[in-house]
């Protein structure tokens, strides 16, 4: 009977991962990454939960991820909630404010501290961004585990988000690594099977 790898070895496997498909996903064309932006838009604008949520946790494209921001100025009634980094591997969640955006040292947009907090529970639906995800909801981050700490503190509905090419059969994983229930790609819809 084989066991599991230790997981230095797993953290290893997930650091070449990673780098190979940042590369990947730094070298599409921009054509190809606002195409698959505007399908991937179009998804979720056919799909109830994107109607039936009011309080929507969404994120700021960064190297080439996908672009969800169009939906805020589209569904303006909606309460959309971005994360801002606060502490090593800690998010707080902020509402929107289209004027108070700043831009963290690592390069990406991010609420202003003096933007209005959220409760994690007042999300009913979120957008998560990864470099990779598997069909089981296990997710491929930047290696800070802040969206991992963040997942099980969220009540509603959570959507992994990332181009068709990063969909992967399995990504290796911890304990301490986050799942998420659905993985949107320009494709369409998955649904996360259950790792047991």
């Amino acid at each position: 009977m084989g066991s599991f790898p230790p997981p230095e070895s797993i953290q290893a496997i997930k650091r070449a991962l990673r780098a190979q498909w940042l590369r990947e996903r730094m070298a599409l064309p921009p054509e190809m990454v606002a195409a698959a932006g505007e399908r991937i838009r179009r998804h979720v604008e056919a799909w109830p939960p994107f109607h039936a949520a009011h309080t929507v946790l969404a994120y700021m494209a960064f190297r080439n991820e996908i672009d969800l921001t169009p939906l805020f100025g589209d569904y303006p009634k909606k309460r959309w909630v971005l994360p801002r980094m606060v502490a090593p591997g800690e998010l707080a969640l902020h509402l929107y404010q289209p004027g108070a955006l700043q831009r963290h040292q690592y390069g990406m947009l991010e609420p202003a501290p003096e933007c209005p907090l959220v409760d994690p529970e007042e999300i009913e639906l979120a957008f998560i961004p990864g470099v990779a995800f598997d069909g089981y909801g296990f997710r491929l981050g930047y290696g800070g585990g802040y969206f991992d700490r963040l997942l099980p503190r969220l009540k509603g509905i959570t959507v992994g988000v990332t181009h068709a090419r990063f969909l992967i059969d399995t990504l290796p994983h911890t304990p301490t690594d986050g799942r998420v229930q659905w993985i949107l790609t320009e494709t369409g819809w998955v649904q996360a099977q259950s790792p047991e």
